[in-house]
């Protein structure tokens, strides 16, 4: 007992005391001493029994003063993984964890628990041992599966508790043990020794396997196969010889060797180990079996050949690459090729089977692909019996397909570098032509017998001018004048010469959407877009047919609903070209837009006008797709971007104000390397009025102008030798700084205009007429 706490024989005296005092208040009160008797006799009883109680059931200890809380000590319990009880000295159960009451239902005190045998009375024991020396144990308990040990401690500050701790045992697993074996550094010496293994249950269904059998059940060394039917991944032969299922015909049979997990149970799981029947064996035939096998499981195209040529063996990759039929087994090599490569191969194998082991690859072309060449390598074997040649196929078809897209584009690019330069030279040629034109014209008149062969020669020449703004519209080097403009009123000016273009077989119908936007585009350069276009549906529709033109505008949310990885989001005014001819192939109509490509027979089409048409789009910012269905006709989309600022109203200019602004006064400096357009361009400017000075090349120009002599004007060509003119220029604004420049080009000038940084310049494209060479001298003038 614990201070402040009264002891039990203390209170008997005080007990009697009280009833005895009571029994003679009652008596002297009622007059019955029977009565009084009885009532003393029955507290003195009542005081007993509660004596007797707390005798057998005494109050837990204080730990000063306070009660044990045993809600700590249940949570330190089940936080650890054994079942834990503890017991007082009167053998009651105070506390116990939650594992303890799943292992023994109904938290039973120990050590009637409820387990096996004699179980109980060796707990029994073991608990007086704990109660006399501190500590029990016992061991090797068990109650059903259950298997567990038991060790007793006495605890508590006076002692007076046992610590029931019943620890589970951890039994031996021989499953989990050949899985270790496969699946842990056993299992990877097994691989590299050339064994496979694989744990099946008794069901049949796989278990554990290691890389070894992994790659030649799956062909891969990383595959699961955990829970598949070991059976799906092997068959047998005619003769009982047992294969993988993956692996050819002619693969190595696989020796099986089969170790059941438990000597009693034949049924249950099985360890199985195989090796192949003839790895190893030393002969040439053995190794060249094993090698067969080896290349069936690569995924690219093999194949074996004998000194004569003869196909030894072939995998599946290379025949699914030659086109060979599940069955069929050819010959020779010679037997997939085209007739022109039969001999070629043959040599070429004759020549790898003999002498040194050497390698290479020779092209080839395969008899079911013959527009398609493929790489077929070949290299010499030795010590593998009758194998001689090891033959690998190589489909490059998307590799020369590549190469042939690059040099197309190297050959186009070449193309348009010279269509340029071509269109260059030419253009001064013509300038040259219709500049003497111009002046023979000046000096005679309508009616004149020499007036209407001058008349061919500048039509023909201005015919010529349109040539070359086709091949620099191929190389998108054209020199455009965009204005702000509406589509329908393009369309309304070709029209008529649609209708002379189109034939009477075919009908022309035109269908104008309403408020569309105003574009900004050249509109001769729209007009032949429309033309090409025109033309191209016309000769697609040799019985006749309907050509339909259509305008329409296209918000940013429809463009957004398209979803097109090219167009983008924006406003637009779209023109739709479509017709009822015979339409394109699908595999061509990824073409036609490509430079030289035409459908039409020889003779009938260049191949430049789509190409053109592209140009010319791509060029004013816009965009042109072609849909097309054989048989049903062709639609070409051109989008045009909306342009946001408002069109300006032209300047409408009479031809009496035309007419008498091209004279004026002034010096110009002309300087240009072509002997033909400086002397045409000299006598224009001289008989407008002006006073000329030439210079051959950019240095002479400067020499002129060191002269000291009064500029009012420098027309130079772009292009010279020695110095080029905008070089030429930039010198010359050092001491000029005000001077005005016009340029002259036969290249085009937005293409000359980002190379050329200079500010107040202007540009005049050749061909040129006197009558535009005077106007442009007058504007240049006018920005002094």
């Amino acid at each position: 007992m614990l201070a402040g706490q009264v002891s039990l024989r203390g209170l008997i005296p005080l007990i009697a005391a009280t009833a005895v005092l009571t029994a003679g208040l009652l008596y002297w009160i009622i007059g019955e001493p029977a009565f009084a008797a009885g009532f003393a006799a029955a507290i003195l009883g009542i005081a007993g029994l509660a004596i007797y109680f707390r005798r057998l059931f005494p109050p837990a200890p204080l730990v000063h003063g306070v009660l044990p809380d045993w809600t700590i000590a249940r949570a330190a319990a089940d936080s650890s993984n054994v079942a834990i009880a503890v017991t007082d000295r009167a053998g009651r159960l105070v506390c116990a964890s939650d594992l303890f009451g799943n292992w023994f239902e109904g938290f039973p005190t120990p050590p009637a628990i409820g387990v096996e045998g004699n179980a109980a009375d060796k707990l029994g024991t073991a608990g007086r041992a704990a109660w006399r020396d501190g500590v029990g144990r016992i061991n090797g308990l068990a109650k059903g599966a259950l298997k567990f040990d038991v060790e007793i401690t006495r605890t508590g500050r006076s002692e007076d508790y046992l610590l029931w701790r019943f620890m589970p045992v951890k039994q031996a697993n021989i499953i989990d043990d050949y899985m270790k074996l496969l699946l842990g550094e056993p299992g990877r010496q097994f691989t590299d020794a050339g064994i496979m293994g694989a744990l099946i249950g008794g069901e049949g269904r796989i278990r554990a396997a290691n890389p070894a059998f992994l790659l030649r059940a799956t062909g891969r060394h990383d595959a699961t196969i955990t829970g598949r039917d070991f059976a799906s991944f092997m068959r047998v032969d005619a003769k009982g010889r047992v294969f993988f299922a993956r692996e050819e015909r002619s693969a190595i049979p696989i020796r099986l060797l089969q170790i059941p997990v438990r000597r009693d149970r034949p049924d249950g799981p099985m360890l199985l180990l195989m090796l192949d029947e003839q790895a190893g064996g030393g002969d040439g035939g053995s190794a060249l079996s094993y090698i067969e096998t080896l290349l069936s499981l690569l995924p690219f195209g093999l194949a074996m050949a004998d000194r004569e040529g003869r196909f030894l063996f072939i995998n599946n990759a290379f025949a699914r690459a030659v086109g060979v039929k599940d069955g069929e087994k050819p010959s020779y090599p010679g037997d997939l090729v085209v007739r022109e490569d039969q001999s070629a191969v043959a040599d070429s194998i004759r020549r790898y089977a003999v002498g040194q082991q050497l390698s290479g690859d020779i092209a080839v072309r395969m008899r079911n692909q013959p527009d398609e060449p493929v790489a077929l390598s070949l290299a010499g074997v030795r010590g593998l019996g009758e194998a001689a040649v090891l033959l690998s196929l190589k489909d490059n078809s998307e590799e020369s397909k590549l190469k042939r897209q690059v040099a197309q584009a190297t050959k186009m690019q070449a193309v348009g570098q010279l269509a340029g330069g071509v269109a260059h030279d030419f253009n001064n040629i013509l300038t040259a032509i219709i500049g003497h034109c111009d002046l023979m014209m000046m000096r005679h008149t309508p009616g004149d017998s020499d007036y209407d062969d001058i008349q061919q020669i500048k039509g023909n020449s201005n015919r010529a001018a349109a040539l070359t703004r086709q091949l620099l519209a191929f190389s998108r080097q054209q020199t455009l004048r965009p204005q702000i403009l509406q589509l329908p009123d393009i369309i309304s000016e070709v029209s008529n010469l649609l209708k002379r273009l189109m034939g009477e077989t075919v009908t022309l119908e035109v269908n104008h959407g309403r408020n569309l936007g105003a574009v900004r585009a050249d509109p001769g350069q729209l007009e032949q877009v429309i033309v090409n276009l025109a033309v191209n549906a016309r000769d697609a529709m040799p019985t006749g047919g309907r050509l339909f033109i259509q305008t329409y505008g296209v918000t940013a949310g429809q463009v957004r609903e398209m979803r097109s990885d090219i167009l983008p989001v924006g406003d637009y005014t779209a023109l739709r070209v479509t017709d009822t001819g015979t339409g394109i192939p699908p595999d061509m109509l990824n073409k036609v837009f490509e430079p030289f490509f035409t459908t039409k027979e020889v003779g009938k089409g260049t191949g430049l006008g789509l190409s053109t048409v592209y140009g010319i789009v791509k060029q004013s910012g816009g965009f042109i797709f072609a849909e097309s269905e054989v048989g049903r006709g062709t639609s070409f989309i051109i989008y045009l971007p909306v342009y946001s600022a408002p069109a300006a109203a032209p300047a409408v200019k009479t031809p009496a104000e035309k007419k008498s602004d091209i004279w004026g006064t002034g010096t110009i400096l002309l300087v240009e390397d072509e002997d033909m357009v400086r002397s045409v361009a000299e006598r224009a400017l001289s008989r407008q009025g002006y006073t000329v000075l030439t210079a051959t090349d950019g240095e002479e120009a400067l020499e002129v102008l060191g002269r000291g002599e009064a500029i009012d004007l420098m027309i130079s060509d772009v292009v010279m030798p020695n110095m080029d003119g905008p070089t030429m220029v930039r010198q010359a604004r050092k001491s000029f700084p005000e001077l005005p420049v016009l340029f002259m080009s036969g290249y085009a000038e937005e293409q000359l205009r980002k190379s050329i940084d200079i500010d107040n310049v202007s540009f005049l494209p050749k061909p040129f007429s006197v009558t535009q060479l005077a106007e442009a001298a007058r504007d240049a003038l006018g920005k002094k």
